[in-house]
């Protein structure tokens, strides 16, 4: 499919800077919903009280990554992201295999948020006294909430978002505060090497990888942003820093709230309400309220995030004409990917209501099932983008710093395939199913995979889409 005359390539606009994208990509992570789920997992399935050093780990690991990352943003002049990486070194066929795979990747992400969310409005509601309804009915509320927001312009996402992270953050660090403060129980456990290796190394850095999800969404508002060259790297490693401190400080906080062989036993007796009742403990009963509800708009603020990367990357393959030119749109008064906004809304309703009738649960099945899914794909994508930097790098030349193009993405690689490597072999525990189970969501990651690598060959797929201006039919 060739895009010529009308539908020629659109593009986004926007002024968006540091502190807009930092938020979006931070907001992804949902840094109160991975205190509240992930930490009470790896304290009592990985490592015990040593956790908070596997993200330090971590994100060491995917700072390196983001060397490589950024030294190659200024070379993609499109949003693509992942998959305009993976295209540009390591040919179109990779490429958008690595697309497809990234749809269903950013897709599972978000109907895992979507699934919990419902099921922690429906607690909520219940707990304030109000009725008892099917999860799915809030869920279905929350994608018509992200939908209007995600078809508007990109800065209305931004001020929503901006609002949303202060607010659980600020409780977070209030309670980090407050627990440090105290000076009792201070863990130590996080500077003992032979705490870091006990227990399940490797299902706590399976844990830990899959709680950056988000951070590497920066390079999709490229077209939105003030100054792409140097806004897209400095937002890139200011998310990275900023995630990987705060889980690190705040899993610290929780394990000396309660000390450390008590936070392990805490955490395996109740993971899913230990957090909240660590916050009432330290904060008080309104303080573990205020938890709640933040919780919860921890969660609309993911699915906000991941709805708006997931649009851009329809918008980007309509441009790119692997998909219908009508996704490659832009609003005429919004400046928005409108059209792939609701696309987007429209699949993940599908997938909702498709879950309402199996009946499935929102957060044994719908999060633990979908979650474990991008984690993988996460993975996945990451590992193929590093790749694709030493390859670009090696044939291009444009670029001869050592450092940036060499040692870290080649460090950063092994460290992903590392990751990926343990993620695969303990992935039925992340998603809490069957080995059976397992293989059939492995063998959907590399169906989409194959699918965009078959689909190349089949269409007219162009390459980078070109950094033009919004066409003055398009223009707001």
């Amino acid at each position: 499919m060739s895009v010529t005359g009308s539908d020629r390539p659109h593009t986004l606009t926007g002024r968006l800077g540091v502190g807009s994208i930092v938020f979006m990509v931070v907001a992804a992570a949902a840094p109160l919903t991975v205190i509240a789920g992930t930490v009470p997992l790896g304290l009592a399935a990985g490592n015990g009280a040593a956790f908070p050093t596997t993200f330090a780990l971590c994100c060491g690991i995917l700072l390196l990554f983001a060397v490589g990352f950024c030294a190659m943003s200024k070379h993609v002049p499109n949003a693509g992201a992942f998959y305009a990486y993976v295209q540009k070194g390591l040919g179109k066929r990779l490429g958008l295999g690595s697309a497809f795979l990234a749809l269903v990747t950013y897709a599972a992400v978000q109907l895992a948020v979507f699934g919990y969310i419902g099921a922690v409005i429906d607690a909520l509601v219940q707990h304030w006294g109000g009725p008892a309804l099917p999860w799915w009915v809030w869920s279905l509320v929350v994608a018509a909430v992200v939908g209007v927001l995600g078809y508007r312009h990109i800065e209305l996402s931004g001020k929503v978002l901006g609002a949303l992270l202060i607010a659980e953050v600020a409780i977070v660090l209030v309670f980090d505060a407050v627990v440090i403060g105290s000076g009792e129980h201070l863990s130590t456990a996080f500077v003992k090497p032979p705490e870091f290796v006990s227990g399940s190394l490797g299902i706590a850095i399976m844990f830990a990888i899959a709680s950056f999800i988000g951070f590497e969404a920066t390079a999709v508002f490229r077209d939105e942003a003030r100054d792409p060259q140097r806004t897209i790297p400095r937002a890139t490693y200011t998310a990275l820093l900023l995630i990987g401190v705060f889980y690190t400080l705040s899993s610290w906080a929780v394990v000396s709230a309660w000390g450390d062989a008590a936070a392990v036993e805490a955490a395996g007796t109740d993971p899913g309400n230990m957090i909240i009742t660590t916050i009432t403990n330290v904060l008080g009963p309104v303080g573990g309220d205020v938890a709640q509800v933040l919780l919860m708009t921890s969660l609309f603020a993911a699915a906000l995030s991941f709805h708006n990367v997931l649009a851009r990357y329809y918008f980007s393959l309509g441009n790119a004409g692997a998909l219908h030119p009508a996704v490659g749109r832009s609003h005429p008064r919004h400046s928005s990917p409108h059209v792939a906004s609701l696309t987007q809304t429209v699949v993940a309703v599908a997938f909702l209501v498709i879950f309402a009738i199996a009946g499935m649960d929102p957060v044994t099945q719908v999060f633990a099932w979908m979650a474990g899914t991008a984690t993988l794909g996460v993975l996945g994508l990451m590992t193929l983008t590093c790749a694709a930097v030493l390859v670009y790098f090696r044939r291009s030349r444009v670029d001869t710093r050592v450092w940036h193009t060499v040692i870290a993405p080649a460090l950063g690689l092994i460290g992903l395939l590392a990751c990926l490597v343990l993620t695969v072999s303990n992935f039925p525990t992340l998603i809490g199913g069957s080995g059976a189970l397992a293989f059939g969501i492995g063998a959907i990651l590399v169906l989409a995979f194959v699918f965009g690598v078959v689909w190349s060959r089949l269409r007219t797929v162009s390459g980078s889409v070109p950094a033009t201006t919004v066409p003055a039919a398009d223009a707001a």
